[in-house]
């Protein structure tokens, strides 16, 4: 099967296989959260991308082989509903930028900072520190030796435009400015993007419209 990026919650999850990882998506909870489940293929290793809601299929997406790690993308509520939970069952340790951790009522193990790499299994993911959403926000990079970049983004990048900014000037001025800086200049077009709600998108698909967001200031 084509893996679409298209799920709705109480539907199937979908998955993205790569050579070395499986990116497994599912939506959750009242707000349409994705959820990222990520495998190592080689050594079967196993990381979270947002426990946002509903830990019972988190938990039965998840398996019996559990999680290592939970990554949190910021620290808005509707993006950790689910993460006592996840983290009672399964001992994973917890990863959330260092801005926003102290908005997450799951103490988190270790503090992310721009740049930072995280591992599930043999497989690397770099993060990127993207202020304006939240003041921690973090996207995760996996830049495929095999092919493309994907670029884990939270609420920062949608397909259309950034995260909202609550019509606030300089939220818009430094989230614009990150999201352009650190992934657009850094990535190629061909770049999957994985957002915290909703379909995906590539970079090339949304970089045409950068002008356009910068105009309207959202």
């Amino acid at each position: 099967m084509t893996y679409s990026g298209q799920v709705t919650v109480g539907g199937p999850a979908d998955v993205h296989e790569l050579r070395d990882l499986m990116i497994t998506k599912i939506a959750v909870g009242p707000m349409d959260n994705n959820a990222y489940l990520l495998r190592c293929r080689a050594t079967d290793e196993q990381l979270l991308i947002d426990a946002a809601n509903d830990a019972e299929t988190l938990l039965g997406t998840i398996g019996a082989d559990g999680i290592a790690t939970v990554v949190t993308t910021h620290q808005h509520g509707d993006h950790w509903q689910a993460l006592a939970q996840v983290v009672a069952a399964t001992g994973a340790r917890t990863c959330a930028g260092r801005e926003d951790a102290s908005g997450i009522p799951v103490p988190t193990d270790t503090l992310v900072d721009d740049g930072d790499t995280l591992r599930v299994g043999r497989v690397t993911l770099t993060a990127r520190h993207l202020v304006g959403h939240t003041p921690g926000s973090i996207a995760l990079v996996y830049d495929d030796p095999h092919g493309h970049p994907h670029v884990f983004t939270g609420d920062c990048l949608f397909p259309g435009g950034v995260g909202n900014t609550r019509k606030d000037p300089e939220a818009f001025a430094s989230l614009i400015h990150d999201v352009e800086t650190k992934i657009f200049d850094a990535l190629p077009d061909e770049t999957w993007v994985y957002p915290g709600h909703g379909g995906d998108t590539t970079l090339g698909a949304e970089r045409p419209h950068l002008p356009e967001w910068h105009a309207r200031g959202w």
